[in-house]
């Protein structure tokens, strides 16, 4: 670990970004996640899409040490390239690609103080790096924000990720499209889509948040999208619908929904931030849903920002389960429930101590930290020795991420699990950084180190 962080801290070389097609591989791709050039180190991605005028960039942080800076070609003030990120193998070859929202660019003459078109841009991997691809784009252009989410994973069962692109400020309330499903067409999905048969509102922000993750276990991915404004019963409640989208089938959640615990108030926000892990190691996805905007102090006032609480379901042979969910909040854990904590604003989950579940990482940005919740297998999630994880920055744990062996080469998982680290940025500040995990019994962290600083709200978006 030490030896490849030390090669990312000095970051001593930067490397331009290929384009066209990339050249013949010496060596080829081995399937790791996160891997864009082959050679089997993890890489990450951090987005700053304020920079240069708000034309965004991305940095791409290789497990080697390198570092290479994408920015758009044509890149305009305000297109705010890096709005969302998502990496998976979108096209078979075993090398990880990337996925670039750029949420606010207008293909057309440029509306002052509207919202943006939006384009997703794609690079592939490849035993050099990545490459830049194709350019995605809605068939019919709007006001959209098309790509200010994204999300990869297996949707049909055929080994390769398939590329879910959100379009939260879509005309009905918000749209996602699917890429890539086995012989279909780019397939928009929106709250108006008849197996989907929800009451649709034009701020709702359906697609403002999306998450993957095989909650029953039969080997295809399904999607949840979160809706953090939809008002289905009060005014921004918040909802997540889970989309079989192979199968057709739409659920929709909500405080309200029997099991789900918390009640549904005005501008919760449930839905805000979504992750997927397996919390009680049975090999099916769990899912966790923040509720950033949840008023547990006294006197809060409507729209305020919350303390927060983050809603967990776990996976079964039917699906996700209802009746047996958890509602985490600061009152039980080690950190202080306090008005504008916005405890669950972000999320992420991965096994930070190798013994085969996941932990989930809770952003918590208004305390300036990251709370952390050990999996087990008895019962999931667990109090029992949680982790306050204070960093520097006025808005750290605003964006969290997971990386696995950071600086180590991968292992077979069959032989040995990668042991996750935890990414946190402060974006307000442009400020990165990584607590590494450590394969030993219980929950414990290494200590927080600074491996990035940029400007434009660098490190708001990780892939």
């Amino acid at each position: 670990m030490n030896s490849g962080m030390n090669a990312l801290l000095a970051a001593c070389l930067v490397l331009p970004l290929a384009s066209g097609t990339a050249p013949a591989a010496t060596r080829s791709c081995g399937g790791h996640p996160l891997d864009f050039d082959a050679d089997g180190r993890p890489d990450l991605a951090v987005a700053a899409p304020y920079d240069a005028s708000r034309a965004g960039s991305v940095t791409v942080m290789y497990g080697s040490g390198k570092k290479a800076k994408l920015t758009q070609p044509g890149a305009e003030p305000g297109d705010s390239f890096g709005s969302a990120l998502a990496v998976g193998d979108f096209n078979g070859d075993k090398c990880a690609d990337l996925a670039v929202g750029v949420s606010e660019e207008f293909t057309g003459e440029r509306v002052p103080g509207g919202d943006g078109n939006g384009v997703v841009q794609l690079y592939q991997g490849s035993p050099d790096g990545l490459v830049a691809g194709k350019e995605l784009a809605p068939a019919k252009a709007g006001s959209d924000r098309f790509g200010a989410s994204l999300a990869a994973g297996d949707l049909d069962g055929d080994g390769k990720d398939e590329l879910v692109v959100g379009a939260p400020s879509h005309r009905s309330g918000g749209a996602v499209t699917v890429y890539w499903m086995k012989g279909r067409k780019p397939y928009q999905i929106t709250q108006k889509t008849p197996w989907v048969r929800q009451a649709a509102s034009v701020t709702d922000q359906w697609g403002a948040a999306l998450a993957t993750g095989d909650f029953d276990g039969d080997g295809r991915d399904e999607l949840v999208v979160g809706a953090p404004a939809d008002s289905v019963k009060v005014d921004g409640q918040g909802s997540a619908t889970v989309v079989d989208v192979r199968g057709r089938r739409a659920r929709l959640l909500t405080q309200s929904t029997p099991g789900i615990k918390g009640a549904s108030e005005k501008w919760d926000n449930f839905g805000a931030a979504l992750a997927t892990g397996d919390f009680n190691g049975d090999g099916r996805s769990d899912l966790a849903i923040g509720v950033p905007g949840e008023g547990i102090s006294a006197n809060q006032r409507a729209m305020d920002y919350g303390d927060g609480t983050v809603d967990v379901l776990y996976g079964s042979r039917g699906g996700l389960r209802t009746d047996r969910t958890e509602a985490w909040s600061q009152n039980s854990l080690e950190g202080k429930p306090r008005y504008y904590d916005r405890f669950g604003a972000s999320l992420a989950a991965g096994d930070f101590n190798g013994d085969g579940k996941d932990e989930l990482a809770i952003g918590v940005p208004g305390e300036k930290a990251v709370q952390v919740l050990a999996g087990r297998a008895s019962g999931g999630l667990t109090r029992v020795g949680n982790l306050l994880i204070k960093g520097k920055g006025r808005d750290f744990g605003a964006s969290v991420a997971v990386l696995p062996g950071w600086g180590e080469r991968y292992r077979a998982l069959s032989k040995r699990r990668p042991v996750y680290g935890l990414v946190v940025a402060a974006p307000d500040q442009g400020l990165v950084m990584y607590v590494p995990g450590k394969r030993a019994p219980g929950l414990r962290l290494g200590k927080v180190r600074q491996v990035g600083t940029g400007p434009g709200l660098y490190g708001y978006a990780f892939g």
